[in-house]
């Protein structure tokens, strides 16, 4: 099972505060069945050090290579759109997709509405007109998508692939997010389920949501 959104990298955003954390996580991770992971740190203010992730990265990985040695690990982004149209999206999108795919993780802002949306969809054609599968992050956090179901299928419908993070199952970051999942994975919306891991503990909410929602994604793996 590969965990496409977690923040276990030591030290550089609001996951993992240290390299023994990191190690916990990853414990509780392969408890679960993960076996291969994305480290997805944030790429937004007030995290976003690139040399410090990627070097973050390569110390975890080769802890990582030690330890759970049948984990495959690998490096990517959570890339939130304020930031990525801040750095230039043609200038930095090369540096925040997923390092051995060609996917990107794009998080969208939390109280967005659907005016908002407009601007998101010229980022999304052009990630896609350079070659891009764009992986919406937790679209049942999205308050536009909370109050119309109907912008998660438009996004669908452009090419998106939708990632619901497993704390859902216990009411989400924000405590409103389990009716919005639902909902979407009664039509099939999601392709993806993640840990969006920031805590040893959150790998009990995957393991919980993909026995309970997995067989209704579109493309669970």
């Amino acid at each position: 099972m590969r965990d496409l959104h977690c923040h276990i990298l030591p030290g550089v955003d609001d996951g993992a505060a240290d390299l023994e954390m990191s190690l916990r996580m990853l414990e509780a991770a392969r408890a679960v069945g993960v076996t291969s992971m994305v480290c997805t740190p944030h790429a937004r203010s007030p995290y976003f050090d690139y040399e410090k992730m990627v070097a973050a990265f390569g110390v975890f990985r080769d802890v990582a290579a030690e330890h759970a040695p049948e984990v495959h690990v690998s490096m990517g982004f959570e890339v939130a759109h304020r930031k990525l149209v801040q750095l230039g999206v043609e200038d930095w999108a090369p540096y925040l997709r997923f390092a051995e795919t060609p996917e990107f993780l794009l998080e969208l802002d939390t109280h967005c509405d659907a005016a908002d949306f407009r601007e998101y969809e010229r980022t999304i054609y052009t990630l896609q007109g350079m070659g891009y599968t764009v992986i919406i992050a937790h679209p049942e956090r999205y308050r536009a998508i909370q109050k119309d179901i109907q912008i998660a299928r438009d996004l669908v419908r452009m090419g998106c692939k939708l990632q619901a993070s497993a704390d859902f199952i216990a009411g989400g970051r924000f405590g409103r997010e389990k009716r919005p999942a639902r909902k979407m994975f009664a039509e099939g919306l999601y392709t993806y389920i993640a840990s969006d891991a920031h805590s040893p503990e959150h790998y009990g909410y995957l393991a919980r949501a993909c026995r309970d929602y997995a067989v209704h994604s579109r493309h669970f793996k």
